[in-house]
């Protein structure tokens, strides 16, 4: 028997049904495409209830803490796999073998230079320009030097595309952060892993050798691990909808960095070191706490849209916080031990327990940043760097579908009813 929903209007005169299409994990959908044969709309501020699209990517389960790579639980993923095999099973749906895996790594290395004309670029910014304002543009002008693989309909093009921007963005985000601190540019090296060589890129001198951490190259790749997908987000959903209109792949992925470029989205983790910087030190966490009871301060970093439990990625990020600070001997440093005390208190309050305000991901990964030497502006960058596969893999999906369509919201108009124009002289 067909799984439908009827809906009745004009008063229970008429009817339609709507079907419901089922889903692999988490709740069916009603498919209101024929609703616009009613001559209404749906209005649904926000799309908190419209499944704009069909994906096989990503899952989440807010209410159980779930967060699935292609069914893989990302636990699974930061325990035992790396980068670069979780942006493979973002774009192809299957772990790599042992010889794929090494041919993804082998393209993607020699693919990490990007054209010198492009350093030019950096030049027509101000030296204090924030990195995100320079990934934006940079990243978009990608189309500009590769019009080898523009074509959106080849899937050749798609695939060379694909690999030019999980290679390439790492070396712009590092651009970025050089040309901020008036630093030279350095090119990367294909001796290194992915992440270790974004890190050589990032801090390295021409004055002497550079050997990154493992301890930090493991905890940066973590962090771009959890981050690399978030199912149909704001920066997700603008990619695809600049990719529904048949905009070039380097179009879109700047589109996407330009809406993670937001506080509400990709800011969070910057807003969390702030507040520590607000709060000052140890002693004023409980009367910054007893603020947040009484509504008069925000905390930043605790709870989350999505997960109304513990966030999946949380506990990763704050065993590879403890890492990193026991690495670097920081764990007496006085805004690492305030941030502590923040946790210690949202973990064991009784207020924030029965709230499910617990530490999320942007709490630990914004410690963890700070702990390597990256500067808060680049916080953003970083989430962008690691969403960039995401973000590829959700348009590369899209733009493979044959039922694909032009995004195009509807509105709820509410302005003024037909008027005519009044010359000038007559108004009163």
């Amino acid at each position: 028997m067909e799984n439908k929903v009827t809906l009745t209007y004009k008063n229970g005169e008429q009817s339609i049904d709507l079907p419901v299409l089922p889903a692999t994990l988490g709740p069916s959908v009603v498919d209101i495409r024929t609703f616009s044969k009613t001559g209404m709309f749906t209005f649904d501020p926000g799309f908190l209830a419209t499944s704009a699209c069909e994906s096989q990517i990503t899952y989440i389960d807010g209410d159980l803490g779930q967060l699935y790579y292609r069914g893989y639980p990302i636990e699974q993923l930061a325990e035992h796999s790396d980068y670069l095999e979780s942006c493979y099973l973002l774009i192809y749906g299957e772990l790599p073998t042992k010889q794929q895996k090494e041919d993804f790594v082998r393209v993607v290395t020699k693919h990490t230079m990007v054209h010198d004309q492009m350093t030019r670029f950096f030049q027509g910014f101000r030296r204090d320009a924030h990195p995100m304002a320079m990934m934006v543009g940079v990243t978009g002008a990608l189309s500009a030097f590769y019009q080898d693989s523009l074509d959106i309909n080849d899937p050749e093009h798609r695939r060379v595309a694909i690999y030019r921007l999980i290679s390439k963005i790492p070396t712009i985000a590092a651009m970025c952060y050089r040309y901020n601190q008036g630093l030279p540019f350095q090119y990367p090296r294909n001796d290194l892993g992915y992440t270790a060589n974004f890190l050589h890129m990032m801090f390295s001198t021409p004055c002497e050798p550079y050997e990154p951490n493992p301890v930090l190259v493991k905890a940066l790749d973590r962090i771009l691990i959890l981050h690399a997908d978030h199912e149909q987000n704001a920066s997700t959903s603008t990619v695809r909808l600049a990719g529904s209109s048949g905009a070039n792949p380097f179009a879109c992925i700047a589109a996407g960095i330009a809406c993670l470029w937001g506080p509400s989205h990709g800011g969070a983790n910057e807003a969390v070191l702030k507040m520590l910087d607000e709060i000052g030190s140890v002693e004023n966490v409980p009367a910054f706490m007893e603020g947040v009871k009484n509504k008069t301060h925000k905390l930043m970093g605790f709870g989350h849209r999505v997960y109304k439990n513990m966030d999946p990625r949380a506990a990763i990020m704050k065993e590879t916080c403890d890492e990193v600070l026991k690495e670097l001997g920081l764990e007496n440093d006085p805004k690492f031990k305030l941030a502590m005390a923040l946790e210690k208190i949202a973990l064991e309050d009784p207020y924030f327990i029965e709230r499910k305000l617990y530490p999320n991901v942007d709490f630990y990964s914004g410690i963890v940043l700070t702990a390597l030497g990256i500067p808060v502006s680049m916080f953003t960058v970083i989430f962008a760097l690691a969403r960039t596969v995401g973000w590829i893999s959700h348009w590369n999906e899209m733009i493979s579908d044959p039922a694909m369509k032009i995004g195009r919201p509807r509105q709820l108009y509410t302005g003024s009813p037909r008027r005519d124009y009044v010359d000038i002289k007559n108004r009163g």
